[in-house]
């Protein structure tokens, strides 16, 4: 699992093509500067740990397993507490619980998390009151304040997004192999939420099932180790190529590139362009790849990724991560899985209910109806089992917080309590109540296949 520092110059050929959504940075010295810092720092993650994640999504692709994961839109520099780390681990244990014990069902975990903090943009500035900034790209980018000096790129950044990620790593390995995950933990990840809400309560049920699940092994003289520890990866879209590319390294026991910034990376829809710099980097690395796919997405598209990312129909090295919108699924879905499928290729294919289904409220809050974020999840389901294709999982953007973002629910948010607890920097997350209630009918949507 070890992977030594040297640069390989082929995690550098996408620097010929045009590069989408790039920062301005202005002081190209200062970028050259941190890059080469970021070079000579250990990696975050072991291609051995990518490696293990490819396998674990090859099981998704044929059909074997469950892929759950989530995040927030964008972590932030000051959010990097115990408290909001474990906090978002704990609602994607309960709702790996939930799928794995419901759905019945092995479930892949991955966090949006320890290098989340880049986000794409509609547009390259914002204007406010007659003033026009650099839009904020995230904390990896420049600072969320609209004034000129927080706007600026700073490359100083993409330092503090390594440390950040390393300290959220760090946290996260203690959290999962340490004893909080083990699965005899089942209610104490509920203690502060189970009174207060309905989807609290189904889940405290769910629980005494397990437990009473695991007294019975016991009393087998079952007590297996995988219930102690649970296996959970990282991931985030790989947007700034000048810190992928930092952080991509030479494994010593193979020779190939690995991007050891996350042990998943994805592409968004709007870096996903054929002759770009976005594909061309993630050709030419080891980890398992994701690409998003909107509406526009043609079948020819989707295969032309298969070409260029996945040569050798290795299951578990691709996968399509869908945001067509709650009106377009039906719709645009079926070709793409129909078209691949003929193929040959096995793809995983992974629904992202959330970036199709935002709308802004009367209020000014960029919001997503959760009722909306359920029918794109139905959709998805729906064209699968009519084609007799494996729905491999959610891609869901949330909180371990109590915030007030998406509306809908369980725990009805109304657009009037919007304001109440809005702490994204970009873009609506649902909460942890939201997040469990998601998981139950994911839950029955699997089990009914």
């Amino acid at each position: 699992m070890t992977v030594n520092a040297e640069i390989h110059a082929g995690g550098n050929t996408w620097r010929s093509l045009p590069a989408a959504q790039q920062p301005e940075w202005p002081d190209q010295e200062a970028l050259r500067d941190v890059i080469a810092e970021l070079e000579s720092y250990p990696p975050l993650v072991f291609a051995g740990e990518c490696d293990q994640l490819r396998q674990r999504l090859g099981a998704v692709a044929r059909g074997e397993a469950f892929l759950l994961q989530g995040g927030d839109c964008a972590e932030a520099f000051d959010a990097v507490g115990a408290d909001q780390i474990r906090n978002k681990l704990k609602t994607l244990l309960q709702m790996g619980a939930v799928l794995t014990y419901a759905g019945q069902v092995p479930v892949v975990k991955v966090g949006r998390i320890a290098g989340q903090y880049s986000k794409p943009r509609s547009k390259p500035t914002e204007t406010r009151d007659g003033v026009t900034l650099p839009t904020y790209r995230g904390d990896s980018v420049n600072g969320f304040a609209f004034t000129p000096e927080a706007r600026t790129p700073d490359p100083q950044r993409l330092k503090r997004m390594y440390h950040a990620s390393s300290a959220t790593l760090n946290l996260v390995r203690a959290f999962t192999t340490g004893g909080y995950a083990d699965l005899r933990q089942v209610h104490a990840w509920n203690q502060d939420f189970v009174k207060s809400s309905p989807s609290g309560q189904r889940y405290e049920a769910l629980a005494r099932e397990i437990d009473r699940a695991l007294n019975f092994m016991n009393a087998c003289g079952t007590d297996p180790e995988e219930f102690k520890t649970v296996e959970f990866y990282s991931s985030h879209e790989a947007l700034i190529l000048d810190y992928e590319s930092a952080l991509t390294r030479t494994d010593s026991r193979t020779g190939n590139l690995y991007d050891v910034s996350g042990h998943m990376v994805w592409i968004g829809e709007r870096t996903r362009q054929l002759d770009g710099a976005h594909i061309e980097f993630a050709s030419r690395i080891r980890n398992p790849i994701g690409v998003k796919l909107g509406p526009t997405t043609t079948a020819e598209d989707a295969l032309t990724l298969i070409e260029r990312l996945d040569p050798e129909r290795e299951p578990g090295r691709l996968t399509f991560i869908t945001r067509m919108g709650a009106g377009k699924i039906r719709d645009h879905l079926p070709e793409l899985v129909e078209k691949v499928t003929a193929s040959g290729a096995q793809v995983a294919w992974i629904c992202d209910p959330m970036h199709g289904n935002t709308f802004e409220a009367a209020s000014g809050h960029k919001t997503r109806r959760f009722d909306d974020v359920l029918d794109e999840v139905k959709g998805f389901f729906e064209v699968h089992k009519s084609l007799g294709t494996h729905p491999g999982g959610i891609h869901v953007e949330l909180t371990g917080d109590d915030v007030t973002e998406c509306v809908g629910g369980g725990d009805e948010i109304f657009v009037d309590d919007l304001h109440q607890r809005y702490e994204t920097a970009c873009d609506p997350r649902l909460n942890r109540s939201q997040s469990l209630d998601l998981a139950f009918l994911v839950a029955e949507m699997y089990r009914d296949q």
